[in-house]
Order: structure tokens, then sequence, then C-alpha cells
């Protein structure tokens, strides 16, 4: 299990919840099990439109980079740029 931090437009659309628990091996899985435990963040995690960070490293669009146990996971919504 991860523990993840929501922020942002993420954690409006959770309700709230800043924080969950979950079993993902890397990011792809942890943004399906997400999707699962909290169908209301579909529309939020669009693949494209968040980063994970992963122990103070932020990965965008790099679904299969491992989650090591007892890290510290944020999810961040994207900041478009123009």
């Amino acid at each position: 299990m991860v523990q993840v931090t929501l922020s942002g437009t993420i954690q409006q659309a959770a309700g709230g919840i800043s924080e969950l628990e979950i079993e993902a091996k890397n990011i792809r899985q942890l943004l399906n099990a997400l999707e699962t435990k909290c169908p209301e963040l579909k529309p939020e995690l669009d693949k494209s439109g968040i980063a994970v960070a992963i122990n103070g490293t932020i990965y965008r669009d790099d679904w299969f980079q491992p989650i090591p146990e007892d890290s510290e996971v944020f999810l961040i919504p994207r900041l478009a740029g123009g």
C-alpha cells in the first residue's frame, strides 16, 4: 500500500479527501485503483491532466514508473501555460 496525497482540484473532486491508501506497484495501477475507489475522480484523473510526484520527483506520462513501498506520493493537477 502507498499513501497518496491529493491536492488542488483533485482533492476538491474527491469531496475534500486529502489522503488515501492505495495498492499499486506503478503509476498506471495507482490511477486505475483511484478511479475504482473514487469514481468521481475519473474526470480529474484524465491521464494527461495530472502529474504524479513520487518521493519528490514529478512524473508525467511515465505510466509504468515503479512506486516503491513506503513512498511519498502526491497527485498534482497539471498547469497549462501559454
